[in-house]
């Protein structure tokens, strides 16, 4: 390959990598909650928590790394308010999913119009790092999109260890498979479960906040794009597995890429059509097309202790 070959699929790979980081974060996120049994297809509303708040918090105190840990804290609780409606009230979980998505769009809408009314919302502020890395060997740190990366890869890992290694993860995987005999051997179910949502949602807000100030660098109507959604047909496509999740990630960031690109090439597709195919590829990984997956078994079903046999 010649140069030009070398720096475009360079180009295009470093554009896959960083697209993938949202989604990665989401799909982690949804597959604790899903993993412990609750059904999360919040992570849509979760995501664009993360973005609007840690935006509005950046660029009101002028501060990015403030706006990364509110952003994240109110992505956590988002979470809660998920699993408060589906472990404590027992709501039809994707009704309340789709409850948070629709509030949490409609009121991030009128919000941002109020806080980046008076200013110019491109000049969100950089995450600033120590001069001293300036000179010396750490001056790959300099750059957000790679902190971001090695803490997504580290939670892979640890996902991975804390899921399948240690006696958390047996519990988290007995109340999504069987809540009556893990509770019968003394495990709580609905402490696992809120721990689990919990979680997702302080990724997603880690996600969101990544796309807001890293990616995109500012705040507006629509920044998620369904990403939420994607996020969960990752989790089906990577079968509820860390390392198949990431490897379902990076396939639809890849594509995302792709669309991007084709765009450039000016063949008279209308950009439309090419806006789906991330879209298209979810769609056909939902269909199974990556092989049958065998989700979790109380998945989406709420736990009645009263109703125990």
């Amino acid at each position: 390959m010649n140069e030009t070959q070398i720096s475009f699929f360079s180009d295009y790979l470093t554009a896959a990598i960083r697209l993938s980081i949202p989604l990665g974060f989401a799909a982690l996120g949804g597959m604790w909650s899903e993993r412990s049994g609750v059904l999360n297809i919040a992570l849509e509303g979760m995501l664009l928590t993360g973005a609007f708040v840690s935006a509005s918090v950046a660029f009101i105190s002028n501060n990015a790394w403030l706006g990364l840990i509110i952003g994240t804290i109110t992505g956590g609780l988002v979470g809660l308010l998920h699993a408060y409606f589906s472990v404590t009230l027992k709501i039809n979980q994707i009704v309340s999913a789709l409850g948070i998505n629709l509030s949490v769009t409609g009121l991030t809408a009128f919000l941002s119009r109020i806080i980046f009314s008076r200013g110019n919302i491109n000049t969100l502020p950089n995450f600033s790092f120590f001069e001293v890395l300036n000179r010396s060997k750490l001056q790959w740190f300099l750059f957000p999109e790679n902190l971001f990366i090695l803490l997504l890869i580290l939670l892979i890992i640890a996902s991975s260890y804390l899921l399948f290694y240690t006696n958390f993860g047996l519990s988290v995987r007995a109340v999504g498979q069987y809540p009556l005999a893990a509770e019968t051997a003394g495990i709580s179910v609905d402490w696992i479960r809120y721990g689990c949502v919990l979680l997702s949602g302080i990724l997603c807000g880690l996600g969101g906040a990544y796309l807001a100030l890293v990616h995109i660098q500012y705040f507006a109507e629509g920044i998620v794009a369904g990403k939420g959604y994607i996020a969960l047909a990752a989790v089906i496509f990577g079968r509820w597995h860390p390392l198949g999740i990431m490897g379902a990630c990076f396939l639809f960031g890849a594509t995302e890429a792709l669309q991007l690109r084709i765009q450039t090439f000016n063949l008279n597709i209308p950009y439309q059509f090419l806006n789906m195919l991330p879209y298209l590829v979810a769609l056909l990984a939902l269909l199974g097309l990556g092989g049958k997956a065998s989700p979790p078994t109380a998945l989406g079903v709420a736990y009645n202790k009263e109703s125990r046999d």
